[in-house]
């Protein structure tokens, strides 16, 4: 689209931007996001940000899920909070997704992207943020919207060849998340766990010590009047599950380190889980077994004892749907779901089968090294397919509205289900009184509005 056409609908000045025309500005929103995400760099940075300053302007404001957190630690309200990480068709999945926000009334959602997805999507933070947004404003949300840096985390054999570049890499990546608007952060430095050390304490030590240098840097960086949502993590996922002792050393040695202002709101855990699940031989995938009531009891701890807002359940997304209600029910505060959503999309029946193909012919020809020896063709295409999704963005990005609709409509379906059973169901109200969202104004190319 032309930016022309803004000036019709949108005025700007030095008290930033007014909107005159809230419907004809949604109806602007898809050219305009497709322009901002394929247009040359320069070009592409200053209508990314315009976006995000048309979005506060029209409502959806980026905001800290903190409050809310600071609440279900004092009194947990019985609802488990989805962290959606969407790798693939951002902009239409983030439009289902407030579809049916705005349907059933849910406040307590999260958009999140890790520092993995970053790089295999081709998603840099304040594309992400600005993408999210404008799926907010095309489908008339208003309200806080909680964008996520997901599993911030020290890559172990980075580390240890480089400690101070690694830690450096992960500090200049919270600062862009912050600078892009993502107000909620889970650092991850699990990885960092010594299993050889004698006690639980100095096992956990390396864990909390960086998980506390990096939340300092958090809270110097976060802008005045918000108070970003701070993760920790102590089992890292796919491994041992975790166990009442390993959290109360970890949270006892972050508080004793951490001298930074406010802590952590929330933990992550591992019950059982692994990232993207258990691929079988044949491509399909092993049942996963969640040990709910150890992620009951450490929940239970995490609130009573340290007033976090709970534990925190990775990996969850590729479970039988009559599991979700259990995490409400053993009082878990967020969970994290993204492998579900890329698998709807992918094996849709309306994703015509040749451009399928297209995407796999390009993954094994792409990404051939990666295939392990023990790895069935089916098996590989399943763990690998994720990456089939940033390099051929636009490929995606343009396939028929014909085609994505009909996909779509199924994640809409998925997203509706999650709500019923995680009962985010009419939290807007509680986000409201909650969350006081703080509108942060950023410079724009004024140039850019016609």
């Amino acid at each position: 689209m032309s930016t022309s056409k803004l000036k019709d609908v949108i005025a700007a000045g030095r008290d930033g931007i007014e909107i005159k025309d809230r419907k004809a500005l949604s109806g602007l929103m898809d050219g305009l996001v497709h322009e901002a995400v394929f247009a040359e760099e320069d070009r592409r940075k200053g209508l990314l940000l315009l976006i995000k300053e048309i979005a506060k302007a029209y409502g959806a404001v980026p905001a800290s899920i903190q409050g809310l957190y600071e609440e279900m630690g004092r009194n947990y309200p019985g609802f488990t909070v989805p962290a959606m990480n969407i790798r693939g068709l951002t902009y239409d999945s983030a439009r289902a997704v407030f579809r049916k926000a705005l349907e059933k009334k849910v406040g307590a959602f999260i958009f999140e992207i890790a520092r993995s997805e970053i790089g295999y999507t081709k998603q840099r933070p304040l594309e992400y943020s600005a993408v999210v947004l404008a799926a907010a404003v095309r489908e008339g949300f208003q309200g806080p919207v909680f964008i996520q840096g997901d599993h911030f985390q020290l890559v172990r054999k980075n580390f240890l060849a480089d400690p101070a570049a690694e830690t450096g890499y992960i500090k200049g990546l919270i600062k862009e998340a912050i600078e892009a608007e993502f107000y909620n952060i889970d650092i991850d430095s699990s990885t960092l766990v010594d299993l050889e050390k004698p006690t639980l304490k100095e096992q956990q030590r390396p864990n909390f010590e960086k998980t506390a240098e990096l939340t300092t840097l958090v809270r110097e960086l976060q802008p005045k009047g918000i108070e970003v949502s701070v993760g920790g993590e102590i089992g890292e996922i796919g491994k041992k599950n975790s166990n009442p002792d390993e959290l109360k050393a970890y949270l006892d040695g972050f508080r004793e380190t951490f001298r930074g202002g406010r802590g952590l709101s929330k933990l992550s855990v591992q019950t059982g889980t692994s990232h993207g699940g258990v691929v079988l031989p044949d491509g399909s995938l092993a049942k996963v077994k969640i040990d709910f009531e150890t992620l009951r009891r450490l929940s239970d701890i995490a609130r009573k004892e340290y007033g976090l807002s709970g534990a925190v359940q990775h990996g969850a997304s590729t479970l039988p749907e009559e599991a979700f209600h259990m995490f409400p029910e053993t009082g878990t505060s967020e969970v994290h779901l993204a492998t579900g959503f890329q698998n709807i999309i992918y094996d849709s029946s309306h994703l015509p089968a040749d451009f399928r193909e297209e995407v796999y012919k390009f993954i094994k020809s792409e990404y051939a090294k990666e295939k392990k020896e023990d790895q069935t063709e089916e098996q590989f295409i399943y763990s690998t397919r994720k990456k089939g999704f940033g390099p051929l963005k636009k490929n995606w990005w343009d396939l028929p509205e014909g085609t994505k609709g009909p996909i779509m409509k199924e994640l809409e379906e998925k997203f509706g289900l999650l709500f019923d059973k995680l009962k985010v169901v009419n939290t807007a109200e509680i986000v409201r009184k909650t969350v006081k969202p703080t509108v942060v104004k950023k410079e724009i190319d004024l140039s850019l509005i016609g």
